[in-house]
């Protein structure tokens, strides 16, 4: 699998990073790569944009907010959460799910962390979620996008993200935070810098450089993602 490289290192919105998702499955087929960005709230195709954020908190904090064309639940990213990309020929969910989650788990397992993958697409650390997931099919491929929650912001992650009472109840905990844990917070001490570098030298045995061709093409996908219709979606 090719670790799928970005011509120049600016900072780019999380709508870039999904459009770049699309484009590599149908441009190339199947690739890899890890991305950060700035504080932002991902939600789900089908979520209600007004039950799953804080949307008060996101608009005074300056926090960002992108619809993902996949299922699953809201998402916290910043700088501190390394965002997946794993991109590969359309095998069935259920099979690219295993696959990935597998070689997620074994390279962190390979850091010296007690990781397992669970029935819910996420990989668990010392019991807590230290990666979500999800699945996007795009004729012919199979996409995962994955969070893995490095030195995330916990205080910020809790207040932008609203989550339902009866999935708090059904955990029997009282916050988010009690579900979920950085690394660093379980005695992880490589840099995110670092460790996304072993992620694409675990994930990869070759490279592949976009061009500004390439980047331009991206940017006409994003202008999807980024209407205002789009991330607002049907709400009940």
């Amino acid at each position: 699998m090719l670790n799928i490289l970005l011509p120049t290192a600016e900072e780019r919105p999380l709508s870039f990073y999904l459009a770049m998702e699309e484009y590599v499955a149908a441009a190339i087929g199947s690739g890899f790569f890890v991305w950060r960005v700035a504080p932002t709230v991902i939600i789900g195709r089908n979520q209600d944009l007004a039950a799953e954020v804080n949307l008060e908190y996101c608009r005074t904090h300056g926090v960002n907010i992108v619809r993902r064309k996949s299922g699953g639940g809201c998402v916290y990213a910043d700088r501190g959460n390394l965002m997946l990309s794993y991109i590969t020929p359309e095998k069935g969910v259920e099979n690219v799910f295993a696959e990935f989650l597998d070689r997620l788990a074994a390279f962190l397992q390979s850091l010296g962390l007690d990781a397992v993958k669970t029935e819910h697409n996420d990989v668990l650390v010392g019991g807590r979620k230290v990666s979500g997931n999800a699945f996007f099919v795009h004729p012919g491929a199979s996409i995962v996008h994955g969070t893995l929650l490095h030195s995330v912001d916990q205080e910020a992650l809790q207040a932008a993200i609203t989550p339902p009472t009866a999935k708090l109840i059904k955990h029997g905990v009282a916050s988010v935070r009690q579900r979920v844990a950085n690394l660093v917070d379980l005695g992880f001490t490589i840099p995110a810098e670092d460790l996304a570098l072993r992620l694409a030298d675990a994930f990869c045995d070759g490279s592949r450089m976009l061009t500004p061709q390439d980047t331009a093409a991206i940017q006409a996908i994003q202008a999807g993602y980024d209407n205002p219709a789009f991330i607002l979606g049907k709400t009940p």
